[in-house]
């Protein structure tokens, strides 16, 4: 057998890793957690169930490497928001971010991180409780941006920073709920829009 001069040189995996993760996370976001099983995973990765469990561990740790690569891919209008240079600015880029975002037609509607594990059984509660956390700290994250905002004299000295971050957030979270249950891209714009009429409403 052909050696490297550390040893054998390993079988190559026979499918792309990168892609199959890219299934995956459709296939969670499409179903939640609970409705994602094994086997209808691993027919979208295309991957025995061997091969997943080689690559991704089991169900559960798949599932964090999907909620990361969905943060760093889907839902990254996030953090592109969040450098946005007026507390405004963050709201629009984060409710326009979520209305684009959920409603794609080539990509299942709704968000993977607020749908994904709302209804498991005990089994699931580890993932509940990540999404719990993920959520959280996109909150957290919008709202040390607009204590900033405070700071420097862009929002009123008098707004609290965690509630109007709280109202973003939770508005954001209603919009990808409605795009779930079939309301269009425009309409929610509209939505969003309205939200913002009145800045700051807290």
């Amino acid at each position: 057998m052909e050696t490297k001069k550390n040893g054998p040189i390993g079988r190559p995996r026979g499918f792309d890793t990168d892609e199959a993760l890219e299934r995956a996370m459709l296939v969670f976001w499409e179903h939640g957690y609970e409705g994602a099983g094994t086997a209808r995973l691993t027919k979208a990765m295309g991957i025995s169930t061997t091969s997943m469990y080689a690559a991704f561990g089991n169900k559960e740790e798949l599932f964090r490497k999907v909620l990361k690569r969905y943060t760093e891919g889907p839902s990254a209008y996030l953090a592109r928001a969040l450098e946005e240079p007026t507390a405004l600015g963050v709201a629009t880029a984060i409710l326009a971010g979520v209305v684009r975002t959920t409603t794609r037609p080539a990509h299942p509607h709704g968000c993977l991180g607020v749908q994904g594990a709302l209804s498991t059984s005990d089994s699931g509660q580890e993932v509940r409780d990540l999404l719990v956390a993920w959520r959280a700290d996109g909150c957290s994250c919008i709202r040390e941006r607009f204590q900033r905002a405070v700071d420097d004299g862009d929002l009123p000295p008098q707004t609290d920073p965690g509630l109007l971050a709280r109202y973003v957030a939770t508005f954001a979270y209603g919009i990808a709920v409605q795009a779930a249950s079939g309301i269009g891209r425009d309409e929610l714009q509209e939505l969003a829009d309205a939200a913002l009429r009145n800045w700051p409403l807290i």
